[in-house]
Formats: structure tokens, sequence, C-alpha cells
């Protein structure tokens, strides 16, 4: 009897981790700096090398990250919701521009056009590595203080511009820096 008792558990508890992980969406993969200072870096600007950006530059203002290539295919199809956000709310965006040709994702953004206040080039990925980027896009908030809120893993929708983007922005601007 006990020979087909424990073939059947093993079973069972298989089973149940299978169903708990069929739940999980797999778009929210948690990040371990959330609440943390954002990765300090100085990475020059595109399309114009010789000047630098830094995050302590837009220290005292809410800002996203957002992580995006040329040779993004859901890059691709983030950018018009991001051209359209940029357009619409007072948000500053900035782009780090992950892994890619200068040239590539100058062409790109001029031909897509450009929700971002500036992006930065990462050519080598580092500061992806930093962030703990899993792959592009990936958007970060980060406040004030220069820490990060949130982190949105894929391409970014009208509906999380709407019900998660939004209600942080005005909720982190309400916070006394």
């Amino acid at each position: 009897m006990l020979k087909y008792i424990i073939p059947l558990l093993l079973f069972v508890v298989l089973a149940v981790f299978l169903a708990l992980g069929l739940k999980l969406n797999p778009r929210e993969i948690p990040s371990p700096l959330i609440n943390k200072p954002a990765p300090v870096f100085s990475l020059p600007v595109l399309g114009k090398p010789e000047q630098t950006f830094s995050p302590d530059q837009l220290k005292g203002k809410v800002w996203l990250l957002n992580v995006w290539a040329s040779w993004c295919v859901s890059c691709r199809s983030e950018h018009p919701v991001l051209n359209e956000f940029s357009r619409t709310h007072d948000v500053i965006i900035v782009g780090l521009n992950y892994k890619d040709d200068a040239r590539a994702g100058q062409q790109w953004l001029a031909e897509l056009g450009n929700p971002y206040f500036l992006s930065v080039m990462d050519q080598d990925g580092r500061v992806g590595i930093d962030y703990g980027v899993y792959g592009v896009p990936e958007t970060f908030v980060i406040d004030k203080k220069g820490l990060i809120r949130f982190k949105f893993t894929g391409p970014v929708s009208m509906k999380a511009v709407n019900e998660t983007f939004i209600p942080l922005l005005q909720q982190l601007q309400a916070e006394a820096p």
C-alpha cells in the first residue's frame, strides 16, 4: 500500500506547484532594486557623444528610464504608446539604448518619433546589467530621491500607462523631495 501512496503524494505535490506556477504573470519579474537607489552611471547621449548624462542630473524630479533598442521587435510595438504618453503628459522619459548601434538607434527615432527627453548609449550592456535588465523593453520609475519605485517588464501598453504609470507618477510627484 505504501508503495502506491508515496508516488501519489509526489504527483499531487508536483501538480500543486505546476498549478501555482501557471497562475504567475511572467511580466511580473520582481526586482531587488525596488525602493533602493538607482544605479549610478554616466553615459554618452545618443547623437551627441560629446555630452554625457547621469541620473544625478534628474534628482528632485520623477522620471522614467525606458530600456530599448532598434533591433527589439517589442520596443517597436510600445513606441507609439511612449510617443503618445510623452506628448500628452508632463513626464520625463530617458531612453537607455541597450546594446545597439548608435546610427541604427538615431535612425529608428527619426523614423518612429522620439518620446525621450534624451537617450543614452549602453553599447556594452553594463548599465543594463546594473539595473537587472532581463531583456528589452523594460521601464523603471525613479522618484525625486533617485530611488527605483517600480519596474515594468515588456512593452508598455496604454492600459499600463493609464492604470499603473499615471497614478504612480501622480503619487510620486505629490511627495516631498
